[in-house]
């Protein structure tokens, strides 16, 4: 397959990153196409769609080999899944699935047309093989069940911002962070409450610890020389 885009967003690594799309409508990412699939027509009707699917590649995570199963951090890292009953990174085919919201379409910039999305769970440069509109009339089902997922815990943290960091971080990336860490970004297996994580978020590095239900930011280092 061909990679006609890839698309830019606030998260140069992938920790932290929402493990679904749609889960936090304040994560904006822009798609840029690759120069041979910069044709306004190819974009014909889609500015008519609310949301579009992104079929994209997981291209932090390939391996030689896959396994059956794998370990979903949502499960605690120890139980293990088949690999086609998960939405794990690690398959015979790196290949990612998102629904996003489109927010802009911009035909014509420097760049060529690009779009403007949000609701993004997928690393700054990842790769995008396709398109498509979201249908809602066939996409959505009233009477889906979620498998294991429906029974997962989806408690979320207290962020809490120490008043002498506030001003280093605009309100609006300040807000979309907290929701980010909400969501706490940690492995399921880790729980130490002494230990300083650190999650790189629009060109800052934001270094927080969880005790119980709260989240401290305790740093906020900017990244830029």
């Amino acid at each position: 397959m061909n990679v006609i885009a890839h698309i830019h967003t606030d998260f140069p690594t992938k920790f932290g990153i929402p493990r679904q799309s749609e889960m936090i409508e304040s994560l904006k990412g822009v798609i840029v196409f690759e120069p041979e699939y910069r044709d306004v027509e190819a974009l014909r009707g889609i500015e008519e769609f609310s949301h579009i699917w992104l079929i994209w590649e997981f291209s932090e995570s390939k391996r030689e080999n896959w396994s059956p199963t794998v370990r979903p951090p949502r499960l605690g890292g120890n139980t293990r899944m088949g690999v086609f009953a998960t939405r794990s990174p690690f398959r015979p085919n790196p290949i990612g699935l998102s629904v996003v919201k489109l927010e802009k379409v911009e035909l014509h910039t420097k760049e060529g047309p690009v779009l403007h999305v949000s609701g993004i769970d997928m690393m700054d440069g990842t790769p995008v093989y396709d398109i498509k509109p979201y249908i809602p009339y066939t996409d959505l089902q009233s009477d889906a069940t979620g498998g294991f997922t429906d029974a997962i815990d989806k408690q979320q943290l207290k962020v809490v911002f120490p008043e002498q960091l506030l001003s280093l971080i605009t309100s609006e990336k300040r807000k979309t962070l907290t929701e980010v860490l909400s969501l706490d970004p940690r492995p399921s297996y880790q729980d130490d409450p002494e230990r300083i994580y650190g999650l790189l978020f629009a060109g800052f590095d934001i270094r927080f610890s969880v005790s119980e239900n709260t989240l401290t930011v305790k740093e906020i280092i900017s990244l830029e020389s």
